[in-house]
């Protein structure tokens, strides 16, 4: 009996121990799993807090990207915002233009805006009635309104037969100047003597011929007269005088016998300089002509064709030495003769449609930088042998700037602007021409300055 209760007791007991076992496996179990579950929640918040960090790094690298790139774009604005005080700095520093300079830009700048017609217009010097298609012009009105509109011309060149009275060519010589678009030439031939149109009609008082100067043996006399003419000329608008002549009157008969101051070069060089120096410096330009050598002929340019026989060392060492003094005393424009010298250019061709002469030897070996006119062009050196087309088209071809008086102004405009418009004379050159020609025109801005 005692043996089967210790069993059951026994039994009892490995009951209980195996119940104590199970739940401490039970509570191992749960204590596991609540690990496993802690294990993974710190893993889940440690993977998250993970992610977390990665994408707040991945911000805050954008952020500082963004940030780097909007530094560098206000980096850039506060260049381009500096920039101009940068600049003005800069130019602070930079030398002042000279009056010279701002005048070329002015004239530059007209340029530039002119259109084709006009530029090429510009280089032409004529009579009233070559553009106007009157017999005789003695009034600027309605008709040279409209001429003027049309062409309009560089220069306009009057003579005695255009002057009625004082008031009457003062009247038309103002209207003239305001109906003209740009700023434009008025021009007369007053070089004392004989060939005195404003003196002829009362308009001035009559100087002495220049062979009448030379003869006195006073350079002094040609600025006298020089100044004389000027303030003539200038009291009614005149701004050119196609005077004086610096030829010399140097062979038999001399076509420029009453009208040249002497035969020897160093007193004429010291009669023409005077008279220049008078007239420019009463606002008149002063034409210098007729280079290179109109006075060794006994033929006249007028009535057909003259042909020097001067050699070059006798032109050389006289006629271009008195020229030489005219440049280097600050002459503003020099004409052109029609006057063929063979012994510089080998042949017949006149000295005005010559590149030889114009070029070659007065721009380029002489240094001279004005403004070179032709002779009058309607002149039988010239028409009788080309067209006024053709003439005025060689004319600027072999270096002139400006043609006086062709025969056709018409036929010799239209030829000049086609010669442009193909391409036989470049749009360049006619701009060179013509700021030689501004620089005179618009040298009254240069003296305000």
């Amino acid at each position: 009996m005692e043996n089967q209760q210790d069993k059951l007791q026994q039994r009892r007991e490995i009951r209980r121990k195996r119940r104590q076992r199970n739940q401490i496996l039970a509570y191992a179990a749960v204590l596991v799993m609540i690990a496993l579950v802690g294990f993974g929640v710190v893993c889940g918040v440690k993977y998250m807090t993970g992610r977390q960090e990665q994408a707040r790094q991945a911000a805050l690298e954008q952020q500082e990207s963004q940030q780097a790139m909007l530094e560098q774009q206000f980096a850039s604005q506060e260049e381009s915002l500096e920039a101009p005080q940068e600049e003005a700095e800069s130019q602070e520093t930079v030398p002042e233009l000279t009056p010279e300079e701002k005048l070329d830009e002015v004239i530059n700048a007209m340029i530039d805006a002119m259109p084709i017609e006009d530029k090429v217009a510009g280089l032409f010097f004529v009579t009233p009635e070559a553009i106007t298609g009157v017999d005789t012009a003695v009034k600027a009105g309605d008709g040279t309104k409209d001429a003027l509109t049309q062409y309009a011309v560089g220069g306009i060149i009057y003579s005695k037969k255009n002057i009625k009275d004082a008031e009457q060519f003062r009247e038309m010589l103002n209207n003239t100047e305001l109906y003209s678009k740009y700023p434009i030439f008025l021009g007369v031939e007053e070089e004392g003597g004989s060939i005195s149109p404003l003196a002829a009609a009362g308009l001035t008082d009559k100087q002495a011929s220049a062979a009448e100067i030379g003869e006195s043996g006073d350079a002094g006399q040609a600025y006298q007269a020089g100044t004389g003419l000027g303030t003539g000329l200038a009291d009614y608008g005149i701004n050119v005088d196609f005077a004086p002549v610096a030829d010399l009157a140097n062979v038999e008969k001399s076509v420029m016998d009453s009208r040249a101051y002497g035969d020897d070069a160093s007193a004429v060089s010291a009669y023409v300089v005077n008279m220049m120096n008078g007239l420019q410096e009463q606002g008149v330009t002063a034409c210098i002509k007729h280079f290179p050598c109109g006075g060794s002929t006994q033929a006249d340019t007028h009535d057909g064709l003259a042909v020097s026989e001067r050699s070059e060392e006798e032109l050389r060492s006289q006629e271009l030495a008195v020229y030489q003094s005219c440049i280097d005393a600050g002459a503003q424009m020099i004409m052109v003769g029609h006057t063929a010298v063979p012994a510089l250019t080998g042949d017949n061709t006149p000295a005005s449609l010559s590149g030889t002469v114009v070029t070659e030897l007065l721009r380029n070996e002489m240094g001279y930088q004005g403004v070179i006119i032709t002779d009058a062009m309607d002149m039988k050196a010239i028409s009788e042998y080309y067209g006024s087309g053709q003439a005025a088209v060689m004319a600027l071809k072999a270096g002139c700037d400006m043609i006086l008086m062709p025969e056709d102004f018409q036929e010799a405009y239209e030829a000049v602007l086609a010669a442009v418009q193909d391409g036989t004379i470049s749009e360049d050159r006619i701009n060179d021409a013509l700021r030689r020609i501004y620089r005179i025109k618009c040298a009254d801005r240069l003296e305000q300055e």
